[in-house]
């Protein structure tokens, strides 16, 4: 077990309770308000093949992390504004035996209001997940719900000086908000036996993004547009 953080500034935050496995750990702080995890809720790991990766600079991020295991792996990377990010990954799995399992997780921003939400295998085996979300700028928002077999999410989304400043909602989930121009993103992948496949590069303002996949047959959207204030609402079902 390799565990490595940083934190040269004052008012960050870590707390970590973690169990078992090789666990290989990398944690960069470097600025003011970050946080690992919170007093109420604070990064919680506990075992099998997991590697976890985060690198914060400045501004006010959080994150809040509960990882169970199956062979998890890192590399979160942001730079700054105020980003937060709420994992769960599998929460309810047993300690140093949950089944998020085969999950790969590759998130990087580079600035402003970016909200993050995912939970990955939350009702379900995630069994062979590859999750990736690229985001840029302004006030972005993506919540993803990932279940079942051979998801496979690719979300890349730009919108620096956005042309729409609305303040929108998502229909499916007040909690979802977002203003000067930025788009909220909605995932909620379940079953399966073979694969999901959603592939999105969104570069306007103002969109609401709502993939809903389900079933157990395969399952394939990809959207590339460059819109401002859609609404878009894509649902695949058996």
């Amino acid at each position: 077990m390799t565990v490595l953080f940083l934190t040269p500034a004052l008012a960050n935050d870590i707390y970590i309770e973690q169990i078992g496995d090789t666990l290989d750990l990398d944690i960069i702080q470097d600025g003011s308000g970050n946080a690992i995890g919170g007093a109420a809720a604070p990064v919680s790991l506990s075992g099998d093949l997991m590697t976890f990766d985060i690198i914060q600079t400045g501004d006010s991020n959080v994150i809040a992390a509960t990882i169970n295991g199956d062979s998890y792996k890192g590399t979160w990377a942001f730079t700054g504004d105020y980003n937060t990010v709420d994992l769960l990954c599998d929460s309810t799995g047993t300690a140093g035996g949950g089944n998020c399992e085969a999950v790969t997780l590759n998130i990087t921003t580079t600035g402003d209001d970016n909200t993050y939400k995912f939970y990955i295998g939350e009702n379900s085996d995630a069994s062979g997940s590859t999750v990736a979300f690229t985001v840029t700028g302004d006030d972005n928002v993506i919540d993803a719900d990932i279940d079942g077999v051979a998801a496979n999410i690719t979300v890349d989304i730009t919108n620096t000086l956005p042309t729409n400043t609305t303040a929108i909602t998502s229909a499916n989930d007040a909690s979802l908000t977002t203003s000067n121009g930025g788009n909220i993103v909605d995932l909620d992948i379940s079953g399966g036996t073979s694969g999901h496949t959603v592939d999105l590069d969104l570069t306007g303002s103002a969109n609401v993004v709502t993939i809903t996949q389900s079933g157990v047959s395969d399952k394939t959207v990809v959207l590339d547009t460059n819109t401002n204030g859609s609404v878009i609402d894509i649902t695949q079902q058996d």
